[in-house]
């Protein structure tokens, strides 16, 4: 490594550290709210319908706009982007610290950053991604980076799950009433958001990257048609995502939002710890198989939580499923990767993942609409037959490419 090298690669490191940091503080106020926020809705007098309406706008919203900044992303440096989506989320907070009424409180989902589901659906992802790969020497320290990135995200958002029950404690302690402590919680997502903006400003600038010709050039029938499977499974998943998964915990056994904030730390935790298996399975079997093969069982727990007549083998299965749900994430990463060229990898991970968010966002409300005529686990047989029909497509259309291309995991 030259002088030169050593020279611009501290402050590189120190700021890929930086949005690693953000990553985690994000996390933790999204895993509190995303339990949080169904609890804190009925207790201002929301239907379950009007939940999953709200939910609905938040993740179609956050597609959206990623996507609207994805069009704009290579005229507009990262740095104000990152500043911009930092101010939203300031913004967001404020708004549902503020609003009580369903119109306001839908406004500011549909444009705010607020996170319904324990995973990250925001604008933030794709603009720290592409910053980090921006700071990586090389397509090793990239990959350590988007794994610290993920690792973080995950295990962050589980002891904001975790934190759950922490209003509950302090209206006990203060007497102040319940709503009002968790109204509080949205004050600390506001200043989470002024301290990530100050992290954003302490970055270096990265140039915008302008682009010619047409993105998709070479691989554009691939990327299409793996988008629109991808969005079948998140379409799926928007039936039991974080906050609707607890509403129905919640109405069904009478589960504690202490006890909920646990059960959701030790999912997030299965749920992350059991992607490291991915790479040695992938190395085995392949891509494609590591994702079906993955996906399945999980799903078939996930369908059998539904009948079981206690909350223990309800979690029991709910857990099971955790462990296995997310193995194929770093398999479906790797093989968009690897079916399009360097020069297109950019626009397929926009077209692959924005699509994914909107799907997901049509679910919550069909999802309210069950919950509100009865406690019985619709959503999740939805969600598990969906996703079974994702695997399989999925399979046959891809797993004979797959091995045509002779793809190195």
């Amino acid at each position: 490594m030259t002088a030169l090298a050593l020279e611009n690669s501290e402050p590189h490191q120190a700021s890929a550290w930086r949005l690693l940091l953000s990553r985690g503080l994000r996390g933790a106020i999204d895993g509190t709210v995303s339990v949080m926020l169904a609890g804190y809705l009925a207790r201002l007098g929301f239907s379950p319908i009007a939940m999953g309406a709200l939910v609905t706008g938040t993740m179609v919203g956050s597609g959206a706009v990623t996507l609207a900044v994805g069009f704009v992303a290579h005229r507009i440096s990262s740095r104000r982007l990152l500043l911009f989506a930092a101010c939203l989320m300031v913004a967001t907070g404020v708004g549902f610290a503020v609003f009580t009424g369903f119109w306001p409180l839908f406004l500011v989902a549909v444009l705010g950053t607020m996170n319904p589901s324990n995973g990250d659906v925001s604008l933030f992802l794709p603009l720290e991604q592409a910053a980090l790969a921006s700071f990586a020497a090389g397509k090793r320290a990239t990959t350590l980076l988007f794994a610290r990135y993920n690792v973080i995200g995950s295990f962050s958002g589980a002891l904001g799950a975790l934190a759950v029950g922490l209003p509950e404690l302090l209206s006990r302690w203060s007497g102040i009433a319940t709503v009002a402590s968790e109204r509080a919680v949205f004050l600390v997502y506001a200043g989470i958001g002024a301290l990530v903006a100050w992290l954003y400003g302490r970055t270096p600038e990265v140039p915008p990257v302008r682009q010619s010709g047409q993105p998709l050039a070479t691989s554009r029938s691939a990327v299409l048609r793996l988008a629109a499977l991808f969005s079948l499974d998140s379409f799926g998943g928007g039936f039991v995502v974080q906050s609707l998964l607890a509403l129905w915990l919640f109405r069904r056994f009478q589960l504690s939002l202490s006890a909920a904030g646990a059960f959701f730390f030790a999912s997030s935790l299965a749920s992350s710890l059991s992607q490291f298996l991915s790479p040695r399975l992938a190395a085995r079997i392949g891509l494609v198989r590591t994702m079906v093969f993955t996906h399945v069982p999980a799903n078939l727990f996930l369908m059998a939580a539904a009948f079981m007549p206690t909350l223990g083998l309800t979690l029991a299965c709910l857990l099971l499923r955790a462990s296995v749900s997310s193995m194929d994430v770093p398999a479906r990463q790797a093989y968009v990767m690897s079916v399009v060229p360097p020069e297109e990898r950019a626009a397929a991970a926009s077209v692959t993942n924005v699509p994914r968010s909107l799907a997901a966002g049509i679910a919550p409300t069909l999802a309210g609409v069950l919950l509100e005529r009865t406690s019985f686990g619709w959503p999740l047989l939805c969600a598990g037959a969906l996703k079974l029909s994702y695997d399989f497509l999925l399979l046959g259309l891809f797993h004979r490419a797959e091995q045509d291309l002779n793809l190195d995991p």
